[in-house]
Formats: structure tokens, C-alpha cells, sequence
């Protein structure tokens, strides 16, 4: 908006946002933020089921080749722009006076259903991989990419504006214990998701006919996504108050100013003030993919190199969430405080490209045991790693435009995933290759080294971008720009 003819431009006394408005309704207590935190650990769960399992399932149990399955799961991630759009769409948006509830609510309600038509249409494709239809086969190929491509925009709807509540729920002071303990239902849910997998699917040990196989998988996913559904509802009903319902700020009249104030475009503007914003955005992409590249074949890793059954290799990721789970309140207990967030998301980085070293060399002594505690060490890095860059992508958001910032940071998180879903499968594959070419022989080892040593590079180059991560110039940047945006609003 212009400014009035003869006033001058300056600002007018502060009003808070709709963030500050609603933290100052009421912050978030233990027993709110674990509640809250019910619906991290339901996607932690559903994590496991939809990709982990269904990785395994169509790798090893149907003879998927690696590649195509890489490539569809990264479907998910290959839409994760749209978390942006969503992001500012719950901040300029509200439903019925929230903002971040009812879109919350959509996104569970349709990615648990796309989760349980995954099952069928997987077995689908199976079929036509067999049957030889190049017409039917490349139709069900994209049918399924669309499906996964789907099931990733809902997972974007819902999570961007989970975030982007508990920021606004959240003082500057809380959310580093907020952010803490969510992650640590994340991952707790992590770990009963590959619990109860291996549990309800012990009978399956073995068993390869996809006429046995797809109603067991079917009844289970819809198990599953019921009880998400219900949890989620527990989780976050009444969590957020109605927008007409944040008082206003002290010493002042007017309503609060909601963060729906600033528009995409002027986000947009604070989001490209700072160049620490690509460094930081280049970090996350790297540390992520350090964390994941081997995500699409870990499970086959332990059924192919050791010899694990299907509630085995489920178990890896059980092992993996409890190490992270401990480096969490490790890092967020001890570390960070101690030593800083810089400090111990170095220490992350160079524990997780140690753990990557240790992985490869578990392939090499083909233990079982070695190879369960190389995951639990794997996960305790992450863990460390992960909080330190989660308290990092709190202090680059801006609360004014906070869904904007979480969805940019999403997106970065995504980007990386989809990546990591591609290249891993393409690795492997690509690596079976090359081993056929060298006449390593029969032995799937040399594939999964090659998936594994590029990913220790990564982290060692997120190592590297770190290092140039700068938070006191990402607060002057984007400080400098939102007082310039504010100011052309004033009329």
C-alpha cells in the first residue's frame, strides 16, 4: 500500500503477528507439546510402513528393479515445492478462523487414504511386470508415480502447517525444548512403526506369493492409517485457538497483525534478502541426503548382504530410531547447550560420515550383530545431527512469514529425500553393473559400497557448507528487508 500524501514513512508503534499473538494466548506446556507431538510420531510411523516395508516388499518380494523404485517414492519428494505454496497458504488462508488446523485435518485424512490404495497398485504393477504389456506396464508405472506424487502433497499440506503451529504456539525460549521432544516422538514413532511391523508380519517370513502377500499388507496398512487418523485428531484438536480469539498485543488498540499482512510476493522478497538463506538451504539438502541416500536400500542391504527375513531387516529400523532417539536428547539436553548448535552439528556430520565407514565395513565382516549395533551408532549421530540443524532452521525463520520459511526449509528436506530415493536405487543398481562389468562375481556387496561411500562424501561436504553457514547475517539480511516490507504496508 502507498503511504499517505504528506505522512512520512516512518514506523508506527510494533503490533504483533498472528504468531506472537497466539503464543501469547497460551505457549505450549510439557503435556501440550507431548500431545502435540503425537502427530510426528504418527508420521514417523506411517514412514515406515509406506516406504520402508514397501521398499523391502517391492524389491526383493516382487523383483522390482531398484531404479524404478527409487524413482517412484521420489514422487513424494519431486512435488515438495508445493510446501511453499502451503505454507503461505495457511498463513494468508485461515478455515473457519485457523490457520493451520484444517489443513492439518485434509492432509492426514487424504494421505492416510492414499497410503492403503498403494498396496493393490503395487501388487498391480507386480503383475504387469510379469505379464510383459509394455502398454499396461508403463500406464501402471505412472498411475503409480501419480499415486506416490499425491500421497507427498498431502503429507506437505499436513506437515508445513504442523510446523508452522508449533512455531506460532512456541516463545523464542520454549521451542528448542518443543522441537526436542516432537522429534523425539518422530522418532519414537520411527521405532513402533518397525515394531509393529515386524510383529503383525512375522508370519509373512519367507513368503513370496503376492496372493499371500497383498491382503496381509492391505489389512495391516489399513490398521495403520486408521489409528493415524484417530491419533492425529487426538493430537491437535483445540491446539489452536480462532484467529478472532488472539488478544491484541500490550499498549495497543489494534488487532494483532496476522502474518497473512505479508503476501507471497513480499515473502518472497524476505526469503531472497539473505544469500545465508542458499547457504543454509544447501546444508540441509547435503545433510539430509547424507542421512537418507541409502533409505530406498537399507532393508534389501540386510536381506540381500546378511541374509535377513522381512521382520529382520523391519527391525534395522528400529535399531536406527532408538540411536536417534538417544542422540536427540543428547544433543538437546548436553551438547547444544554445553557446546553450541554449530558445534554439535559439526560433531554430527563427522559422526554420521564415521557410522557411513563402519556400515560398509559391517558388509565386509557380514555379521548380524555387527551390523544391528553400526545401525544404532548410525542413528545416535543422526540424532545429534538432526537437532542441532533443527534448532539452526528455527533461528533462520522469520516468525512473520514463519509457514513461508518452514516450507522453504521443507522443501530443501524433500528435495534431498527425492534425491536420496533416486541415486540410492540408481547406485545400487548401477553398481550391480559395473560389478557384473569388473567380474566381481555373484556377491551383491561391491553395489551397496558404492551406495554407501558416495553417501560418507555427502555428509562430508555438508561438513564442509556448514562452515560457511553465518545466523548473525541471516538476522541482519532479513531483518533490514522485513522492516522495508512493513514499511511500504503503512498507509
Amino acid at each position: 500500500m502507498n503511504a499517505k500524501p504528506g505522512l512520512p514513512l516512518t514506523p508506527s508503534p510494533p503490533v504483533a503477528s498472528y504468531a506472537e499473538a497466539v503464543g501469547q494466548a497460551g505457549g505450549l506446556g510439557l503435556v501440550a507439546t507431548l500431545r502435540l507431538g503425537l502427530f510426528q510420531g504418527c508420521l514417523g510411523c506411517l514412514a515406515v510402513v509406506f516406504a520402508g516395508l514397501m521398499n523391502r516388499v517391492m524389491i526383493s518380494e516382487l523383483g522390482f528393479p531398484a531404479l524404478l523404485v527409487g524413482l517412484a517414492l521420489a514422487f513424494e519428494q519431486f512435488v515438495s515445492p508445493a510446501r511453499v505454496l502451503f505454507g503461505q497458504l495457511s498463513d494468508a488462508r485461515p478455515i473457519a478462523g485457523r490457520h493451520r488446523l484444517p489443513y492439518i485435518w485434509a492432509g492426514t485424512v487424504l494421505f492416510c487414504g492414499l497410503a492403503v490404495l498403494s498396496v493393490p497398485l503395487i501388487f498391480h504393477v507386480g503383475r504387469q511386470l510379469d505379464a510383459g504389456n509394455p502398454a499396461l506396464l508403463w500406464g501402471s508405472i505412472a498411475a503409480l508415480c501419480g499415486l506416490f506424487a499425491l500421497y507427498g502433497l498431502a503429507i506437505s499440506l499436513a506437515s508445513t502447517p504442523y510446523l508452522a503451529l508449533v512455531i506460532d504456539r512456541t516463545s523464542e525460549a520454549q521451542r528448542p525444548r518443543a522441537v526436542g521432544i516432537i522429534w523425539c516422538l518422530l522418532t519414537v514413532g520411527i521405532v513402533v512403526g518397525a515394531i509393529a511391523t515386524a510383529i503383525a508380519l512375522r508370519g509373512l517370513d519367507g513368503v513370496t506369493d503376492p496372493a499371500v502377500l497383498e491382503p496381509a499388507l492391505l489389512r495391516f496398512m489399513a490398521g495403520v492409517a486408521l489409528a493415524v487418523m484417530v491419533l492425529t485428531l487426538i493430537a491437535t484438536l483445540g491446539a489452536e485457538p480462532p484467529a478472532a480469539a488472539a488478544p491484541p498485543s500490550s499498549g495497543s488498540e489494534e488487532a494483532p497483525r496476522r502474518d497473512d499482512a505479508i503476501t507471497l510476493r513480499q515473502a518472497w522478497t524476505l526469503i531472497t534478502s539473505s544469500r545465508q538463506v542458499g547457504i543454509f538451504f544447501a546444508f540441509l539438502i547435503l545433510f539430509t541426503l547424507a542421512l537418507f541416500l541409502q533409505d530406498p536400500v537399507l532393508e534389501s542391504y540386510g536381506a540381500d548382504v546378511f541374509g535377513m527375513p522381512i521382520a529382520a531387516t523391519a527391525s534395522l529400523n528400529a535399531l536406527w530410531g532408538i540411536g536417534t532417539l538417544v542422540g536427540l536428547l543428547l544433543a538437546g539436553l548436553w551438547l547444544v547447550p554445553r557446546f553450541g548448535k554449530f558445534a554439535a552439528a559439526r560433531l554430527g556430520c563427522r559422526c554420521i560420515a564415521l557410522s557411513l565407514g563402519l556400515l560398509i565395513l559391517a558388509g565386509f565382516v557380514g555379521q548380524v550383530p555387527l551390523l544391528r549395533l553400526v545401525m544404532v551408532l548410525f542413528g545416535l549421530a543422526a540424532g545429534i545431527g538432526t537437532n542441532s540443524a533443527l534448532v539452526l532452521m528455527l533461528d533462520l525463520t522469520l516468525p512473520q512469514a514463519a509457514g513461508t520459511f518452514v516450507g522453504v526449509w521443507g522443501l530443501a528436506q524433500a528435495m534431498s529425500r527425492a534425491l536420496g530415493k533416486v541415486f540410492g536405487g540408481g547406485l545400487l543398481d548401477l553398481g550391480r553393473w559395473l560389478a557384473l562389468r569388473l567380474n566381481l562375481g555373484d556377491t551383491p556387496l561391491p553395489a551397496y559400497v558404492l551406495v554407501l561411500g558416495v553417501e560418507l562424501l555427502v555428509a562430508l561436504a555438508a561438513l564442509a557448507v556448514l562452515g560457511r553457514v553465518n545466523l548473525h547475517q541471516f538476522r541482519e539480511d532479513t531483518g533490514r528487508s522485513l522492516s522495508k516490507v512493513l514499511a511500504l504496508d503503512l498507509g
